[in-house]
């Protein structure tokens, strides 16, 4: 399996949904507007859970709902990414697997991203990621050489200051939409809030 470069937006929306529910492990799947072969480039996700995550139905609700908006939108699935309410673990848990391996019979360069809750400091100088990649039926490391976060030192100042002020409450989750059907999961208006801060006007990416 080859390189994983992830976008400012997934990253940001990622770190968005752990501190809106940071008591709660979070998940979401990761997607792709690239055309399959090469690299696997991660240029969205869409947050899903901060509550039930083993449940099944729910889960397989939100992936079928994903997978009809990505079909529209020529968006595929590309990964699935969980933080776990312990900050320090960041180990998959047997549901991270399952639905990882779900989204691996349909996209075989699919990949499972944890977030490091204990590394998430705008001091920390690597992005608080831990990959792992699908090799002979089994998840295992991936090699850190392997994913890039472009400019990162500006994605996590843009991360930072969606924190600081407030943006994260506009984040969307599957959940939330579950709660109140007239949210957003696509999380539109977040997505237009990072690319304008990331736009080069504002002197970032």
């Amino acid at each position: 399996m080859g390189e994983v470069e992830l976008s400012c937006r997934a990253y940001v929306k990622m770190y968005l949904h752990s501190c809106l529910f940071p008591r709660c492990s979070i998940n979401g799947l990761l997607l792709s507007s690239s055309s399959a072969g090469g690299a696997v480039c991660v240029t969205d996700c869409v947050p899903l859970l901060h509550s039930h995550l083993p449940l099944a139905p729910i889960t397989q609700l939100a992936l079928t709902q994903v997978d009809v908006w990505c079909a529209q939108t020529q968006q595929r699935i590309v990964g699935y990414y969980q933080a776990n309410a312990c900050a320090s673990d960041c180990s998959p848990t047997p549901g991270a697997l399952k639905i990882a391996d779900k989204i691996a019979e349909q996209f075989e360069s699919a990949v499972l991203l944890m977030l490091d809750g204990s590394k998430m400091s705008p001091d920390d100088r690597v992005p608080p990621i831990v990959m792992y990649e699908r090799r002979d039926s089994k998840w295992v490391l991936k090699d850190k050489h392997t994913i890039m976060l472009r400019q990162w030192e500006e994605t996590q100042a843009i991360a930072s200051q969606m924190l600081e002020s407030g943006d994260h409450a506009l984040l969307v989750d599957f959940d939330g939409h579950l709660d109140d059907i007239t949210k957003d999961w696509t999380n539109q208006t977040l997505n237009a809030k990072i690319a304008e801060l990331s736009s080069p006007a504002n002197g970032n990416i």
